[in-house]
């Protein structure tokens, strides 16, 4: 078979351009022109700063006004301290109802005031799932006797006990998951008559 030769003429591409080709940086010189002066600083288009204390027109960006634990608690020790008369105790006994007049008027807003007069060994259940209040808190307070919070298990198995200590509130939140993950008691432990008061948010 007969080879080829390359041609000693022939030129190849050439991948570089030619020196000709290739122009040098021009230099950089000092501009004899001053600057021109930075203007002034604006807040347009930065959102986060504009629209700060704006209300929001998405409903799940909306304002949640919860009361605060202060405000409650505050409300249940009042509460609790108009109900030291016996004669302002529920006269139905084992049931959350509403409080006399003399103790709702330490909540304001949206705070509810009931109360629950227990016997002896009896028990009332605490607080509740509420759906619509996902984020609902409730302070207890004792007015007179003894009284244990019982938390339990879906099976019915106690999972904790913590008394209801004389002139302290007690911060309750609704059972995690509802009623499936379990429920919560409020019990008489003592031998007279247990009255205590609730606040819900």
């Amino acid at each position: 078979m007969p080879q080829r030769t390359l041609d000693p003429t022939a030129v190849l591409p050439s991948s570089e351009a030619p020196p000709s080709a290739v122009s040098a940086p021009a230099a950089r010189r000092p501009s004899d022109t001053p600057s021109p002066a930075p203007g002034p600083v604006s807040l347009e288009g930065i959102g986060d700063v504009v629209d700060a204390g704006r209300p929001s027109g998405y409903a799940h960006l909306g304002e949640r006004r919860l009361p605060t634990l202060g405000r409650l608690v505050a409300a249940a020790r009042g509460a609790a301290s108009s109900l030291r008369r016996p004669t302002l105790w529920p006269t139905r006994r084992g049931h959350w109802q509403p409080a006399p007049r003399a103790a709702r008027r330490h909540a304001s807003g949206r705070l509810r005031v009931t109360t629950v007069a227990l016997e002896p060994n009896s028990f009332v259940s605490g607080p509740a799932d509420h759906p619509a209040r996902p984020h609902g808190m409730e302070v207890l307070y004792l007015v007179s006797g003894r009284a244990h919070l019982i938390a339990s298990a879906p099976d019915g198995q106690m999972r904790s006990a913590s008394e209801l200590a004389e002139g302290r509130a007690r911060v309750v939140g609704a059972p995690v998951g509802g009623a499936a993950r379990g429920h919560h008691f409020l019990v008489n432990t003592g031998d007279e008559v247990a009255v205590v008061v609730r606040v819900t948010a």
